[in-house]
């Protein structure tokens, strides 16, 4: 398979070195498989990851969100039973798989069933990035809008802090 070489664009491009060592990183596929997970787009603002982590309990995972990434890590308890198995399908490793969240996505909670991790996730955009209306006016109301779009900025500011 032929390699992508992106070493150009780390020279050319001033600030998007994150952004570069991501495409790098994918293009390597050093992400590890295991273990299995989807990522659902439950509404235009809701997402949902969903990981099997079976045979692990909830006391061996550990849910970290810290700047925009999302890490999750199962330490399996040690086992000192002495087993003898004829195959062994089931994969009882330790792991820790971690997740790219984008700009204002937080994590809103975590439950497990079934041997499933579900994750939710939601995307919170603050009302000052929201896009607004700007209404045209001739020149004389326009400080009279102004002054009303600060009002309202104001209120929904307050509001948001509450």
């Amino acid at each position: 398979m032929a390699r992508l070489d992106l070493s150009p664009l780390f020279r050319s491009t001033v600030g998007f070195d994150r952004m570069a060592s991501m495409l790098d990183a994918a293009s390597r596929n050093e992400q590890p498989s295991y273990p299995p997970y989807n990522i659902e787009l439950v509404s235009d603002d809701e997402y949902r990851i969903s990981m099997a982590v079976a045979g692990f309990s909830e006391d061996e995972l550990n849910i970290e969100s810290e700047h925009n990434t999302l890490t999750v890590t199962g330490v399996k308890a040690e086992d000192k039973t002495q087993r003898h198995y004829l195959h062994q399908g089931i994969a009882a490793r330790n792991f820790e798989r971690k997740f790219q969240l984008a700009d204002y996505v937080k994590v809103t909670g975590a439950a497990m069933e079934n041997g499933l991790l579900f994750i939710d996730l939601v995307r919170e955009i603050p009302e000052a990035m929201k896009p607004r209306k700007i209404s045209i006016g001739s020149g004389a109301n326009l400080n009279k809008q102004l002054e009303d779009q600060a009002i309202e900025a104001d209120k929904a500011e307050k509001v948001d802090a509450a």
